[in-house]
């Protein structure tokens, strides 16, 4: 048995964007439709041609490979292409370009309700869904009470769907799709839909068909999700896949997509044409310990961050800080340039003019990864002059940091370099 469950090669899909629906429900539909179709052929009123219907490309020459027990997550903004390519592979749509090969009865969780007949009852969708996957009625009959159970919806099982609640809908139909034991699992973002407790519920229940052995394909916004139930993540982008690897490097490049990544961040007159504030940011950094503005820092050496602004008029009570975070939103530290008493006393007033306000990060502080840089300016509990949380990111690198002997991953935001005593108590 092969030991690929999925395989992509080049697949591209194109949508016509602005159509009716191309088989006419009514005699009124035809009319229509075909009278349209013949004014496209006469020119416009401004004397151009229609150009008919424009074309956009949801996806882009797209390959890929999933391992027989495999769970991939797909990751990217709205409009990327992962629910085309998922539907695309739970065989609702063709592609335009390429093929796919399914190795294994595919289970999927489009949308809410995808494969419910609403005319039938909850109980007929179960023998209904199974049937689909290929299955005996005595295995449906083994996983019947759990399916129920799982979906608490018993109460309502012989009632038709079509009277469903969006919850209950959702509530069944995961139930459906990850107890009747497909071999390949299908999920879209759908569990948005339910409220917290069935979500942790759901994710519950994904963990444990990964662990199984079943392959799954799994779409979230849900970084945490991703990164608890997957190993690799593909990332797409404008129909493109732009990546694809271990989940956390994969999550940390989607999260950081759009982001400044030159290690300086400025603003220029136009982003402040309607501004009126005393406070103009002009530009924040990341310098190194030659004081060059750098993307990539080493840990062991220290770096600073210095953040040059103009004040426009006379400031009391100004405080200039910075926030860093991960790329995944976690707060490593926050900090302002008068939170020492002295600089407090001093800089209590500012006269207007250009600054530059710098911390120090020292040696041996940071942990490796990508970070987040925010800036803040403000006046405590007074005024907020500006802030942007997501100013830029840079890089920390952990050559030279302490444990390095070791290759594995340092858990923590922070890596600091502890003094440490080892002494021999006895004999």
């Amino acid at each position: 048995m092969s030991e690929i469950a999925i395989r992509v090669e080049n697949i591209a899909k194109q949508y016509r964007i602005g159509l009716l629906q191309e088989r006419p429900d009514t005699l009124r539909d035809l009319v229509t439709s075909n009278v349209q179709r013949a004014g496209r052929w006469f020119k416009r009123g401004d004397g151009s041609r229609s150009e008919g219907p424009s074309h956009i490309w949801a996806l882009k020459d797209i390959s890929f490979e999933v391992e027989r027990g495999q769970v991939l997550g797909i990751v990217g903004r709205n409009g990327a292409g992962k629910s085309t390519l998922l539907k695309i592979l739970s065989r609702v749509t063709d592609p335009t370009l390429g093929y796919g090969e399914i190795h294994g009865r595919v289970g999927s969780l489009l949308e809410v309700g995808t494969g419910f007949h609403p005319e039938l009852s909850g109980r007929e969708n179960i023998y209904l869904n199974g049937a689909i996957l290929g299955m005996r009625r005595e295995e449906i009959d083994r996983k019947f009470d759990e399916i129920v159970a799982f979906s608490e919806v018993g109460k309502f099982i012989d009632t038709p769907v079509k009277r469903f609640s969006s919850g209950m809908y959702l509530r069944l139909a995961f139930a459906v799709a990850a107890h009747l034991e497909p071999e390949i699992l299908v999920v879209d973002e759908v569990l948005a839909v339910g409220d917290a407790e069935f979500q942790r519920k759901c994710l519950g229940k994904m963990s444990d068909v990964a662990q199984e052995g079943r392959t799954v394909l799994f779409v979230s916004h849900n970084m945490s999700a991703i990164l608890r139930l997957t190993q690799e993540t593909i990332v797409l982008d404008q129909g493109k896949m732009v990546m694809r690897a271990p989940t956390p490097d994969a999550v940390d490049y989607y999260l950081n997509m759009g982001l400044t990544k030159q290690g300086e961040r400025t603003w220029s007159d136009e982003d402040f044409f309607n501004h009126k504030g005393p406070f103009i940011p002009i530009a924040l950094r990341v310098l190194n310990l030659a004081k060059q503005v750098v993307d990539t820092v080493i840990a062991a050496e220290g770096f600073s961050i210095e953040v040059e602004y103009q004040l426009s008029e006379d400031i009391s009570g100004l405080r200039v800080g910075i926030y860093m975070m991960t790329t995944r939103g976690e707060i490593v530290f926050t900090s302002f340039d008068t939170d020492a008493e002295h600089m407090f006393e001093k800089h209590t007033s500012r006269a207007s003019g250009r600054y530059i306000s710098r911390c120090e990060v020292p040696p041996d502080l940071m942990n490796e990864g990508r970070y987040v840089l925010g800036v803040n300016a403000s006046s405590y509990r007074i005024q907020r002059y500006f802030q942007d949380d997501k100013a830029l990111t840079f890089t920390v690198d952990a050559t030279g940091a302490p444990g390095m002997q070791w290759p594995e991953p340092r858990l923590g935001l922070v890596r600091p370099k502890l003094d440490w005593s080892i002494g021999k108590v006895g004999r």
